[in-house]
């Protein structure tokens, strides 16, 4: 079974009479009365990340990504929890002033504190962790309205060549690996227009697992539709210049996750609003497509291929 199935067969019942936990439909925990936000994330190696032979890098990405799903409501993280699961040769003494240093720099960073976790003893290396912020409101997942521009901040597809990086799959110069696996292992969250989602956005959530299987989420449970426009999906100078020398095919590197930027969907008349806020704030928002009211789904080049014929669709666990 996959993911969405465990979680709707077996758990959401459980969750019935807890409004707070969102009907286990949305990305965080939130207590409107208690004004509180939480988020639960798990990392596994070999899954959520190749390998540890960088623990300093490892760590940040594994605090970036957990906390990248309560900015995606429009809300600050405040204090952040971590477990780690692991034996001698993960949590050396060399292995831990690196994380140790690490987990210094991102608190600093995103103004974010550690407040607890838990150590245990095991064969393979897992990080929990849980982040937590305060606010009477958030951005829901799926809010979406007929009509709705959808918008997408930063770029796609950069984190994926640098996994392929590190995998010895592809070929590039060292200045473009140095890039790249930057983007792997330090997604640039963009913490600062975050705190404008309320002002504009019907519905958001991260990217994590994939734009299109991201997109799906976001307008679960809705009778909605949507139309991807191929042209419109933001990629990096970098990531333009590599598809041309490579004679890549572009698809092929656009909805395989780990992005961590914010997809959100908004009315057509907040255009000229969240134009000027992205040229204000100097960070890339870009209307990928809009919601409509088929059932259909459909991404727009020179023809018209529908999604559920797309090759690679995202990343879903599978049990």
């Amino acid at each position: 079974m996959n993911e969405e199935f465990l979680i709707n067969s077996y758990l959401k019942k459980l969750s019935k009479n807890n409004p707070s936990s969102l009907n286990l439909n949305d990305d965080v925990f939130f207590d409107k009365n208690k004004k509180l936000v939480v988020s639960v994330d798990t990392y596994n190696e070999g899954v959520h990340f190749l390998n540890f032979k960088k623990p300093d890098l490892v760590i940040r990405k594994v605090i970036r990504s957990s906390i990248s799903d309560i900015y995606a409501k429009g809300v600050k993280p405040n204090y952040f929890f971590l477990a780690g699961s692991g034996n001698k040769k993960h949590f050396t003494k060399k292995n831990m002033s690196l994380i140790n240093k690490s987990l210094s720099n991102e608190q600093n960073k995103f103004n974010i504190k550690l407040s607890g976790g838990d150590t245990t003893s095991s064969k393979n290396l897992s990080f929990t962790v849980i982040s937590l912020g305060y606010s009477n409101k958030i951005v829901y997942r799926n809010k979406a309205k007929i009509g709705d521009d959808i918008y997408l901040t930063g770029n796609v597809g950069d984190s994926y060549i640098g996994l392929k990086v590190l995998k010895n799959k592809i070929r590039i110069n060292s200045n473009q690996k140095k890039y790249f696996i930057d983007k792997y292992y330090s997604p640039n969250l963009p913490i600062k227009f975050s705190s404008h989602l309320f002002k504009m956005a019907n519905c958001s959530m991260d990217i994590s697992d994939g734009l299109i299987i991201d997109i799906n989420k976001l307008i679960n449970k809705q009778k909605l539709g949507y139309l991807i426009d191929i042209d419109k999906i933001p990629k990096s100078n970098h990531l333009k210049l590599l598809i041309k020398q490579k004679k890549l095919n572009t698809l092929d590197y656009l909805f395989n996750g780990d992005d961590y930027q914010i997809l959100f969907t908004a009315s057509k008349s907040k255009r000229k609003y969240i134009k000027i806020l992205s040229s204000k704030m100097n960070q890339k928002i870009s209307i990928i497509g809009q919601i409509n009211s088929k059932s259909k789904n459909y991404l727009l080049d020179n023809r018209r291929i529908p999604i559920k014929y797309l090759k690679y669709q995202g990343y879903s666990h599978i049990f």
